[in-house]
């Protein structure tokens, strides 16, 4: 039962029904936990102090979308449990000396705090907080795309950068999206954000996509790679049995952290 649910759990699926709809009331939501409304309010202040929503009168809207940490953070919130274990994952499947993609996904940026200890690394990534996270990680090369700043992702995007990268090849590309299916594949909502993906894919000799449960049959607005391109996909338990039964008969790992 939802009422059952803990408070910092219940926080976090109101913050992802403010993702798909952009706004709250809380009748709505004491009506969905079966709580109280001064329960709810409660969340709804708790929440807006975080900066991860702004109240209204009866309810909430999502923070502004022009404040970078702000949109960021709101979804680095979004199932923490589940990323930090795809993260852990993943990070596993690199060795030291590797060459590796990190995309600008709130999923791949798990990765980071995992690959501390390893050397040698040369990292490329368009996501502006992974490259300020590995700063601070010794042994660890970081190269970052030319471009201009999409604030939804915290990430530079552009479509000059094919030359550039044409100069590297990596070992094993970590990729999220917005949304992904058997037949769209990997998906996401930016056409700018969309060429950077393809060109990061086309070198990586591995492609991983990272992808907790939320992700899995729902369809962005571009696709960015196709099933026969994906080596392996990492995710959690709450996947749909269906829709990872037929990867797996696709010829992808699959990898439930």
């Amino acid at each position: 039962m939802l009422s059952d649910l803990y408070p910092e759990e219940r926080q976090e699926q109101i913050i992802t029904l403010l993702e798909r709809a952009g706004r709250v009331n809380v009748a709505d939501l004491a009506d969905r936990f079966d709580l109280s409304t001064v329960t709810i309010r409660s969340d709804l202040d708790l929440l807006a102090k975080q900066g991860l929503l702004v109240r209204t009168r009866g309810g909430a809207i999502r923070a502004h979308q022009s404040d970078l940490q702000l949109d960021f953070q709101i979804r680095r919130r979004l199932h923490p449990v589940q990323k930090r274990r795809i993260g852990a994952a993943a990070a596993a499947m690199v060795g030291d000396g590797e060459s590796i993609v990190l995309d600008a996904s709130t999923t791949a940026l798990a990765i980071v705090e995992h690959i501390r200890d390893r050397r040698q690394i040369t990292i490329i990534t368009n996501g502006l907080l992974a490259a300020m996270a590995l700063l601070e990680m010794p042994g660890l090369t970081v190269l970052m795309p030319g471009g201009f700043l999409y604030r939804d992702s915290a990430s530079l995007v552009g479509r000059g950068n094919r030359e550039f990268l044409k100069q590297f090849n990596f070992q094993k590309g970590f990729f999220g999206a917005k949304g992904f299916t058997l037949d769209e594949g990997l998906t996401d909502i930016n056409s700018s954000e969309v060429a950077i993906k393809k060109e990061l894919v086309a070198r990586a000799k591995q492609v991983i996509a990272v992808i907790d449960n939320s992700k899995w049959g729902r369809v962005g607005f571009v696709s960015y790679a196709t099933v026969d391109q994906i080596d392996t996909v990492i995710t959690d338990d709450g996947a749909p049995a269906d829709m990872v039964a037929g990867l797996r008969d696709a010829g992808v790992q699959v990898v439930i952290a």
